[in-house]
């Protein structure tokens, strides 16, 4: 059995746990040291049974307590190299990443970890690195795509292959366009290398669903330029243009930014 939980999803700070009952990870760790230990906590983990923390890039909302985690817990961190340069000059995380816990990893290299097989792959998003991860647990196989400029082919190849898949629906494009932001920060979040739109994650999802993909968790909603409900419609929608029926034909749930979400049990064939 898989167990899948969101610690919270959003530019205030992003965290996964995955278990598989014999080892976890953490996928980032952009929360705040405190709130992570409650979260903890209340769901009856422990840090103790974390082997590890991937990171997909460097921004603060994704590592912010990485370093601590892993020096208060002697827990490695995985990232590229770029990412761990990335990390430890940031000021905005709360330690760096002690050399002997800094793992590097490589772009489309399969590691081990925890019981897991995973497989580091590049996304578009303006930060020194960006991964997205597949995770594989005998023939189930876990993927996370998070801060995601645009749709590439290498995406959409990982969608494919997925059981599970936590993908970004960042913004509306008409709430974006009619908020607050001024152009040149509306102008790099609908850019390449910004964010996913809740209208171009519906599009991929309709050009990659399969019968194999169970779940579907959107992930990293703006709070500003997005609602839960709002995602979830806009992707329903398309979908059903396509005569797919979320709730049937698949499983989609959304993420929430500040709190926690699940976790969710997920039965291994």
């Amino acid at each position: 059995m898989l167990t899948f939980l969101s610690f919270g999803s959003g530019s205030c700070g992003n965290s996964y746990y995955l278990s598989n009952g014999e080892g976890a990870i953490l996928i980032d760790a952009g929360i705040g040291i405190r709130r992570m230990k409650r979260n903890m906590k209340e769901y009856g983990l422990s840090f103790a049974d974390i082997q590890g923390i991937i990171v997909t890039h460097d921004h603060a909302d994704h590592i912010k307590a990485a370093g601590q985690i892993s020096k208060e817990y002697n827990i490695p961190v995985y990232a590229t190299e770029l990412v761990h340069k990335g990390i430890n000059n940031n000021y905005h995380a709360s330690k760096p990443v002690d050399a002997d816990k800094a793992r590097i990893i490589q772009e489309d290299v399969e590691f081990e970890l925890a019981g897991f097989h995973i497989t580091p792959f590049a996304l578009p998003h303006d930060s020194l690195e960006n991964m997205g991860y597949c995770i594989r647990r005998g023939d189930e196989t876990f993927t996370i795509m998070t801060d995601v400029g645009m749709p590439t082919d290498t995406l959409k190849a990982y969608i494919a292959k997925s059981n599970y898949l936590v993908l970004e629906a960042n913004y509306d494009v008409e709430m974006l366009r009619s908020g607050k932001y001024p152009k040149i920060l509306q102008d790099r979040i609908m850019s390449g290398t910004g964010h996913l739109s809740n209208h171009q994650a519906a599009q991929v999802l309709a050009e990659c669903l399969h019968p194999d993909l169970r779940y579907v968790w959107l992930c990293h909603l703006s709070e500003e330029n997005n609602h839960p409900e709002l995602a979830r419609k806009t992707v329903e929608m398309h979908l059903r243009s396509f005569g797919i029926i979320a709730g049937k034909d698949f499983q989609l749930e959304v993420l929430r930014r500040l709190i926690p979400t699940g976790p969710w049990q997920l039965n291994l064939p």
